[in-house]
């Protein structure tokens, strides 16, 4: 995917601008109200791809779900210990949602990629559908990515779940970013390996019969 402004500025509003809100705000309003200001910027950027493209942008969607958990988290008493899981939060909600996405028609990635490619080209989501309807492998990868992410998302969560509530707090905080670094390492490389040999397939069968 090229460098697109569009793309620059999506980063921009859910990742970078919320992080700086919930920056300046947090000294001086507190966790709470930290949080609520990081949610503004993504607010806005879904107000305007809704009136722009009819559309929640999903990105978006995600940002805002992880900062309504954070909340949800501390309005449960705020331990140490639930402090400790709010960072899994968002990851354990994403990976839940994408395994019951399975069960749906089309899976939670086949939207995300559709929303992607809707930003790169004004008819990069009928080519999708289109492609959709016309390869039925294409299903199954969809599937296939779905599963995986959806089961590694989960995965680490319980995982750092289980280590919040068993391990010393200190302990907890050396080790459970070197679990969450190699769970996401491990995701990403697979969906690289993944992608290759999915374009090593498709240019072999696109190949004449005397060139293979």
């Amino acid at each position: 995917m090229k460098l697109r402004p569009a793309f620059v500025l999506e980063m921009l509003f859910n990742l970078l601008l919320p992080w700086l809100a919930y920056r300046y705000a947090q000294p001086h309003w507190g966790e709470t109200g930290g949080l609520i200001a990081s949610a503004v910027p993504p607010l806005v950027w879904s107000a305007v791809e809704l009136a722009r493209f009819r559309r929640v942008d999903a990105l978006s969607a995600i940002v805002l779900a992880g900062i309504v958990l954070s909340i949800g988290a501390m309005a449960l008493g705020g331990s140490p210990r639930m402090l400790l899981l709010r960072e899994s939060l968002v990851s354990g909600a994403v990976g839940v949602a994408f395994l019951m996405s399975l069960a749906m028609r089309r899976p939670l990635i086949f939207h995300l990629a559709r929303a992607t490619v809707a930003r790169e080209s004004a008819d990069g989501p009928a080519r999708l559908d289109a492609a959709w309807h016309e390869r039925p492998a294409l299903a199954s990868t969809f599937r296939l990515m779905t599963l995986v992410w959806g089961s590694g998302l989960t995965a680490e969560t319980a995982i750092r779940a289980w280590l919040a509530w068993t391990w010393p707090v200190e302990r907890f905080l050396v080790v459970s970013p070197v679990i969450s670094y190699a769970i996401y390492g491990g995701l990403t490389a697979w969906t690289f390996w993944f992608r290759k040999r999915l374009q090593t397939r498709v240019t072999v069968s696109a190949a004449p019969p005397n060139a293979q």
